[in-house]
């Protein structure tokens, strides 16, 4: 699937609240914490790849596993992804993805990582103008291969959560 970036768009954010709600439904008693708007969608200006991520606290793992039949009535797909820190799920299929699902426990650093990342993009315009820049270039550099397109953003991600900033802010 060809990585492809488009402006921010305002409707992302309804996209949103409306699957989480859903999502909240279906697997109500196994959230331990919020069910979350993350990734450049929840960026207010940010480009972005049109599909809407969503992260929802779990416990752990293993005691949230049967969320993955639940959330196959929603038109979730599991794909064992990154299994050793989540579980993760795309819609409708991979091949034509509108929405991510990283089920996360509350109380791994992923978990923190991940919203201290979105909250950073959102107060520091000049920390998501870089993330911007690099996610073009990693677009055009690697426009079939996910895996490199991410792995490309680790080293940023890193140092903006370090306290590192953006060398553009004043």
């Amino acid at each position: 699937m060809e990585i492809r970036l488009v402006a921010h768009d305002p409707a992302w954010g309804g996209r949103f609240t409306e699957e989480a709600a859903a999502i909240r439904a279906a697997i109500g008693p196994w959230l331990t914490g919020g069910v979350e708007h993350v990734g450049s969608t929840a960026v207010p200006g940010l480009a972005a790849k049109p599909v809407i991520d969503i992260m929802a606290g779990v416990a752990d793992l293993d005691a949230s596993r049967d969320c993955i039949e639940a959330l196959a009535g929603l038109g979730y797909l599991y794909a064992p992804y990154r299994t050793d820190v989540m579980h993760w799920f795309c819609k409708p299929d991979p091949a034509a993805r509108t929405h991510h699902l990283h089920l996360v426990p509350t109380g791994s650093p992923r978990w923190h990582q991940v919203l201290s990342f979105r909250d950073l993009l959102r107060r520091d315009p000049a920390a998501a103008a870089e993330y911007a820049t690099l996610k073009r270039t990693l677009a055009a550099r690697f426009p079939d291969d996910r895996e490199a397109y991410t792995d490309g953003k680790a080293e940023l991600i890193t140092r903006l959560l370090a306290g590192g900033g953006s060398p553009q802010t004043p």
